[in-house]
């Protein structure tokens, strides 16, 4: 059944989360970072993985999906949306002890060959009403066609750009282990199936159960904190990319940077197949 272009502009209702030590420990942990700033309340007060937000942002998610406009739509259908591509903007750090309030409000909505493409903007804003991050997250639901005039509440802005390429390509291996999925479903409480459930995957149409994206790209900008930002995730102020390809496990990925500015890398993981996992990965810091 299709979408209806009725949900350009709607917003969902606001969803409040809590964040403490706990979660932000369990995140980091769910990726295998250990950096102190993430795991050592004594020596630091802790802050949040660059990629965090995605957590406080799953609950609205699933909540636009009762948006007027996508009530046709069955579970069937439901299940076969992927996220395709994902635009962080990070304001500030996200510390131990902020209760952030977090809404959805679909932007834009139109028919592509794979199905209906979904632009749908994030805000979270802490307890004083301040924009802490905001995400323009591309989904697509394939097969599923698009009713209405296609049209955009707002333009996403531009995306970073490669420039002039510093220095030679730089690569490095990143481990995923069996059961990593399992475990950043329940670090992150992010849950959907076809990460866990590998009947719910097969009748998906996927070939087993398969990494988060979201999981891919924090592996990723784990790597560039600590390879190009002295380990300090504060530095980050914007990352994103498209969601290329699925990740087995266990598996071994590739991260390439092959461009880099003086405030943005640009990167691409690879699969050990060789398949584009993550591509277009931009991370801008200062």
């Amino acid at each position: 059944m299709p979408l209806s272009t009725r949900m350009i502009g709607a917003s969902t209702d606001a969803i409040t989360h809590s964040v403490d030590n706990r979660w932000l420990m369990a995140y980091a942990a769910g990726i295998n970072d250990l950096n102190p700033r993430y795991m050592d309340p004594q020596a630091h007060g802790l802050v949040a993985h660059p990629v965090f937000p995605v957590c406080l942002e799953w609950p609205v998610i699933l909540t636009s999906r009762k948006l007027p406009g996508y009530e046709t739509v069955t579970p069937a259908e439901s299940a076969r949306g992927v996220h395709a591509s994902h635009d962080l903007h990070i304001y500030r750090p996200i510390r131990a002890g902020d209760r952030l309030t977090t809404q959805a409000t679909v932007i834009g909505l139109k028919a592509i060959k794979p199905g209906a493409a979904q632009m749908t903007r994030l805000d979270t804003v802490d307890q004083h009403g301040v924009l802490v991050a905001r995400t323009y997250q591309l989904g697509i639901s394939r097969g599923v066609e698009v009713t209405g005039t296609p049209a955009e509440a707002e333009s996403p802005p531009p995306l970073p750009q490669p420039g002039k390429t510093v220095g030679e390509e730089r690569s490095f291996s990143i481990q995923v282990p069996a059961g990593a999925a399992h475990v950043y479903t329940e670090c992150a409480r992010i849950f959907n199936p076809i990460h866990t459930d590998r009947a719910v995957a097969l009748a998906a149409g996927l070939p087993d159960i398969i990494l988060h994206g979201t999981a891919t790209m924090a592996l990723a900008v784990t790597r560039l904190v600590d390879e190009y930002l002295g380990g300090d995730p504060t530095r980050v102020r914007r990352l994103g990319g498209r969601f290329s390809a699925m990740v087995l496990m266990p598996s071994t990925l590739r991260l390439a940077v092959s461009d880099e500015t003086s405030a943005t890398l640009f990167y691409t993981v690879y699969t050990q197949d060789g398949e584009a996992a993550f591509s277009q990965g931009f991370l801008c810091f200062e």
